[in-house]
C-alpha cells in the first residue's frame, strides 16, 4: 500500500469512528475525534503534493471545526469566519485550475434560487445578531459551491454537500424541526464535502509526467 492510500484509509477510519460515535451518542468520543478529521485529510493531500491553497482551505476548516466545539455565539462567529476564509481559498483554486466551460447558467440560477429561498425562510427564526453574518456567509458558501463545478463532478458534488451541511447547521440555529441525530447528518455531509473538494482539486492538476514529456519533446525540436 502506498503512503497516500494508507493515509486516505486512515482518514476514512477516523471519519467512520466519529460518525459511529455520533450515532451512539458518545459526545466525549466525538469531541476527541472531530479535531482529528481534517489533519488526517491534510496528511493525505500533502502526500499527494497538494497546492498550498488547498492546505490553507483545510487548515481554516479545521480551525472552524475546533471553534464550533464551543457552544457560544462568539465561538460560532469565529468558526464561521474561519470557514469563510477557507471558502476564499477554494474559490481562488477553482479560478486557477477550473474550466469556465464546466459551469452552467442553469446551475447558477439554481444556486441563486436556493440561496434566496434559504435566507428568506431562515431570516425570521435566526437570532438578530446572527442574521447578517449568516446571510453574508451563505452568499460566500453558495459562490464556493457553484465555483466547485469548474473542476468537474467530484468537486461539484463536494461543494453541494458543503452547502447542505451548513444549511443543516443554520436550520438547527433557527430551531427548525430536524432529522434524528442531526449532528450525524451534518458531519456526514461535511466530511464527504471536504474529501470530495480536496480530491477534485488534486485530480484537476496537470499531470507532471505529461508536462515533462511535452517539455522534453520541445527541447529535442529546438536547435542548439
Amino acid at each position: 500500500m502506498t503512503l497516500p492510500r494508507a493515509l486516505r484509509t486512515g482518514f476514512l477510519t477516523v471519519c467512520a469512528a466519529d460518525l459511529l460515535a455520533l450515532l451512539a451518542g458518545a459526545h466525549t468520543a466525538h469531541v476527541v475525534l472531530k479535531p482529528l478529521l481534517i489533519p488526517a485529510l491534510l496528511a493525505y493531500v500533502v502526500a499527494r503534493g497538494a497546492p498550498r491553497l488547498l492546505c490553507g482551505a483545510l487548515l481554516l476548516g479545521w480551525g472552524g471545526d475546533v471553534l464550533l466545539l464551543f457552544d457560544n455565539d462568539a465561538a460560532f462567529l469565529a468558526g464561521m469566519g474561519s470557514f469563510a476564509a477557507g471558502h476564499v481559498c477554494y474559490l481562488v483554486l477553482f479560478q486557477r485550475n477550473g474550466s469556465p466551460r464546466a459551469r452552467s447558467g442553469l446551475l447558477a440560477i439554481g444556486y441563486g434560487v436556493v440561496l434566496a429561498v434559504t435566507i428568506v425562510a431562515l431570516w425570521p427564526d435566526l437570532p438578530a445578531g446572527l442574521r447578517g453574518p449568516v446571510a453574508g456567509y451563505s452568499l460566500l458558501l453558495t459562490a464556493m459551491a457553484y465555483g466547485a463545478s469548474r473542476l468537474g463532478p467530484t468537486a461539484g458534488v463536494g461543494g453541494a454537500l458543503f452547502l447542505l451541511s451548513d444549511s443543516l447547521i443554520a436550520m438547527g440555529i433557527a430551531d427548525w424541526p430536524a432529522l434524528p441525530r442531526p449532528d450525524f447528518w451534518i458531519m456526514l455531509t461535511y466530511v464527504a464535502a471536504q474529501f470530495l473538494l480536496a480530491q477534485g482539486v488534486l485530480d484537476a492538476r496537470p499531470a507532471p509526467r505529461a508536462a515533462y514529456r511535452e517539455g522534453s519533446a520541445e527541447t529535442r525540436r529546438t536547435p542548439h
